[in-house]
């Protein structure tokens, strides 16, 4: 049925959270600032690492920090990232079969991601899942990142096709609202982060077209829609 698969980094392939909260901590205390929790982390991922750091430094998920706080914040962050990236984050179950089978479709598989390339390509790497993905639009290759509709859209341009023949596989209501932007059918893992929100209590006008617990359920959930 779909003509090319689209799928989110953090939350969906892989549980980032770890080398993200050890990057906030390192940064935190370079400024002298209270450290946060694993499970603040948790529930602030999502919208890329310029809002991970606002929130990291005022405690609110949409407030933003002084700006000359926050530019020796971030100058901290992607330092003690670039060391961080990859080194607690793992896959979650049943992710690499996911793909594996995923590839046996003959359609391009493109990871579409709010974080930036510079952490997103050496994360897949170190995964060992970079030879599965086909190409990957990251957050700073384009000019709005999820929930707009831009980097579904370059990824269904990249290969000529029709958002509706396009599907996204995420874990968030950032990534139902670009999915539903774009034209793109979406289906959600139940787990990952979406700020703590489970996608399953999401309302109806929210929710995605499917919801899975594995990637292994995947193939069956292809199979009921074609």
């Amino acid at each position: 049925m779909f003509e090319l698969v689209a799928i989110d980094l953090d939350g969906t392939l892989v549980d980032s959270v770890g080398d993200l909260h050890a990057a906030i901590v390192c940064m935190q205390r370079a400024l002298g600032r209270q450290c946060s929790s694993v499970d603040d982390v948790r529930h602030w991922v999502g919208n890329g690492i310029e809002r991970l750091v606002h929130r990291a430094l005022t405690g609110s998920m949409s407030d933003d920090a002084d700006a000359r706080v926050f530019e020796s914040a971030m100058a901290e962050f992607l330092c003690a990232y670039d060391q961080a990236n990859g080194t607690l984050s793992t896959l979650y179950p049943d992710v690499a079969d996911g793909l594996d089978w995923l590839s046996s479709l003959a359609v391009p598989v493109v990871v579409v991601t709010n974080k930036a390339r510079r952490f997103a390509h050496p994360l897949l790497e170190k995964l060992n899942i970079g030879h599965y993905v086909d190409h990957l639009v990251a957050g700073d290759d384009v000019e709005a990142r999820k929930p707009a509709p831009d980097a579904l859209l370059q990824a269904a341009l990249q290969y000529n096709v029709e958002p509706t023949r396009c599907v996204l596989i995420g874990d968030s209501i950032t990534d139902i609202k670009a999915a539903r932007a774009a034209g793109f059918t979406v289906f959600c893992v139940s787990y990952g982060y979406n700020h703590g929100q489970p996608v399953r209590q999401l309302t109806d006008t929210d929710c995605p077209d499917a919801i899975v617990d594995s990637f292994n359920e995947l193939p069956g959930l292809f199979s009921r829609r074609v």
